[in-house]
This record gives structure tokens, sequence and C-alpha cells, in this order.
């Protein structure tokens, strides 16, 4: 058996490397309590936790509300099922929430500039109407 920290070769039983100390048993997966205010992960199976990674709305709040900000958006979405697959559940939840922030900063920007958009074709038709 290898340490993964520094490498050294160990005897399959061996509990401890015998380089640098590391212990080489296996733990248990920790699972930290939901922050306050924040929904538990989904369980699928024991062990194994299910983050909402948002990359549709990610990527539809890119493409049609505002570009700018659907980049970050799309990034953090992509990062959520890669930091689950390495064990980082604390850091997937992390970046779940940053997505679905900037989803809906991509999402209230593009309803913003449509609305001030039709204000001003609504201003531009009615000082027409008056010449």
């Amino acid at each position: 058996m290898f340490c993964p920290q520094c490498g050294a070769n160990n005897a399959d039983t061996s509990a401890i490397c015998v380089q640098c100390g590391r212990n080489l048993q296996p733990t248990p997966p920790v699972v930290m309590p939901p922050m306050q205010g924040q929904p538990a992960p989904y369980m699928q199976a024991p062990g194994a936790y299910v983050v909402p990674n948002y990359l549709i709305f990610a990527i539809l709040a890119t493409v049609f509300c505002c570009i700018p900000a659907g980049i970050p958006a799309i990034i953090y979405a992509a990062q959520v099922n890669g930091k689950l697959q390495a064990g980082d559940i604390a850091g997937a939840q992390v970046a779940s929430k940053n997505a679905k922030l900037w989803c809906w900063i991509a999402f209230g920007t593009g309803l913003g500039a449509g609305l001030i958009w039709m204000l001003l074709v609504m201003l531009g038709a009615i000082s027409g109407m008056h010449h």
C-alpha cells in the first residue's frame, strides 16, 4: 500500500505510514450538518449526496438574460458534480449556492434590461405620436 501523502511503500496491513506517520486506515466520511437556513443535501443512497447544480438554469440565464453574469453561474454549476465526486460535500454546497446566486443575478439583470428597453420603446412611440 502506498501512502497518499508521501508515496512511501507500506505493508498492506499497516495502519500508519512508516515514513510520514499518516493514518492509512480509511476513515468514515464526515457528514456536516446543513448551515443555518440551508436545506439538507438530498440522500440518494447511503453515502451519496445530491446537491443541485443549477446548470440548466445557468445556461438558460446566460443565453436569454445576461451573458456576463451567466458565465460565473455556469462555472460554479460545473464545479458541483466534480466536488461531489471528490467527496467535498461542503465545497459542492458552496458552489451550488454561488451558481444559484449568479443565475438569479443574470435573470434579474436581463429582466431589468428588458423592462428598461420596453420603457424606452414605449416612450419613443409616444413621442413619435406627438410629431
